[in-house]
């Protein structure tokens, strides 16, 4: 007999021994035969019922979760310890005291149990788990929410270990996190970018910043600097002064929102906010779930992907019920010329907003194009024209005509012949 993938051979117990039971209960199973040299030769054991006690209850202590429902023990010739192990079920076993990372998960390759790989873990934890990447298992176990105590106790909402489990933050007897609870905890793996750019095309860079930190943390750091970068531009009617901002205030909040709420973590990439002159776009991972299309999500129908993690949110009141922020962002821009709009690829989210005061300044600059264009049609028609007839032409009262003509002449559309009741102005 010889070692395989199913067979392993020790002369003595040790604690190497925890490492082949975890690897054959993550792979497809296999026994341990304890007083089998490497040659298979049987040079037996002491003491064989005091060794099975103290490997049961070394694999109950040892190894997480709780695999000794897949072992059994049986005693050859009085001889030699045979330790079977089934495939367990709610994969992946690791060792206790190293937690689910290689160092304490092992599965087993040819003849030898080996660490396994993060990719591999993962694969077993949504295996065991199934595919909702926040309830799952999350590989940081060592977890601090810093963050999330100073959010819960705002809003006075209980944030104790008693409610974890309730939150979707643990989960199993063993009361592990989940990846829920990285995506709150101060250790948070993922990140908010935000760039500011100098150009309409999002090549030149003016600012970027990284967010990191609790998704609380993320939320608050990156919407401070979207204000910052929201403009307000006053305009006058009469002595009346009225500030207009770029972007909504509320806007900007809900469509952060979104992106932080309905990404999927399962993908380490960054939420994205891409800043220029003419428009604030928000990128987040992960497209639409199936069933659901870009005209579903402006009409108000939701499918949070990330159903806990929107649940603690709407707890919080920092949203109000599934699928309300993109249509109240639509509202905000009612009667706006350019409307916001929903951009989906199969694993990007984007929504942009338009910058209103830009739009508007477009309107206007359309606007002066227009009135400008009847002055010369005007002109060379009639051969000229004088302040009276602007007035009367474009209905506008008399500073905002001679404004008009000002600025024509300066751009050297037309230039001025004659004074006072004479004058009148001509192409250039």
């Amino acid at each position: 007999m010889f070692e395989t993938e199913n067979i392993e051979f020790k002369l003595k117990v040790t604690e190497d021994l925890y490492k082949e039971v975890i690897a054959f209960a993550n792979t497809d199973g296999g026994t341990v035969y304890i007083g089998i040299d490497d040659n298979g030769n049987a040079v037996g054991i002491e003491n064989a019922d005091e060794n099975i006690m103290r490997v049961t209850n070394g694999i109950r202590d040892a190894i997480m979760p709780d695999v000794t429902m897949f072992v059994k023990y049986t005693v050859q010739d009085n001889r030699v310890l045979r330790i079977t192990v089934g495939e367990g079920t709610h994969k992946p076993y690791y060792l206790k005291a190293k937690g689910l990372k290689p160092s304490g998960v092992f599965v087993r390759q040819g003849a030898s149990s080996a660490p396994a790989s993060f990719e591999q873990i993962r694969a077993m934890i949504k295996l065991s788990d199934g595919d909702t990447f926040e309830s799952m298992r999350s590989l940081v176990q060592e977890l601090t929410f810093r963050s999330a105590e100073k959010a819960f106790s705002y809003y006075n909402i209980d944030f104790s270990e008693e409610k974890y489990r309730a939150l979707g933050i643990t989960r199993g007897a063993d009361m592990l996190y989940t990846n829920l609870a990285l995506i709150l905890s101060d250790q948070c793996e993922h990140t908010t970018k935000i760039a500011v750019f100098k150009d309409e095309s999002n090549t030149v860079f003016y600012d970027t910043k990284e967010f990191s930190g609790s998704v609380f943390d993320q939320l608050e750091q990156a919407f401070a600097y979207l204000k910052l970068c929201n403009k307000t531009v006053a305009t006058y009617e009469g002595l009346k002064r009225i500030e207009s901002a770029d972007y909504p205030e509320a806007a900007l909040r809900e469509a952060l929102l979104n992106a932080l709420v309905h990404r999927d973590y399962s993908f380490s990439g960054s939420v994205i906010v891409n800043v220029n002159e003419k428009e604030m776009e928000f990128i987040s991972i992960g497209g639409l779930l199936p069933g659901l299309s870009p005209e579903d999500i402006r009409s108000g129908i939701s499918q949070p992907r990330n159903k806990h993690l929107a649940e603690i949110f709407y707890r919080l009141r920092l949203i109000e019920s599934y699928g309300t922020g993109i249509r109240r962002i639509y509202s905000l821009y009612a009667g706006c010329p350019a409307q916001p709009r929903i951009e989906v690829t199969q694993n990007t989210f984007k929504i942009v907003l338009p910058n209103m005061n830009c739009i508007a300044a477009e309107k206007n600059d359309t606007a002066i194009s227009r009135q400008m264009q009847k002055i010369l049609d005007f002109i060379d028609e009639k051969g000229g024209i004088t302040d009276l007839e602007i007035q009367e032409l474009l209905d506008l009262k008399k500073t905002r005509a001679f404004i008009l003509a000002k600025k024509m002449r300066d751009e050297g559309m037309i230039r001025t012949l004659g004074r006072g009741d004479g004058k009148m102005y001509v192409r250039k």
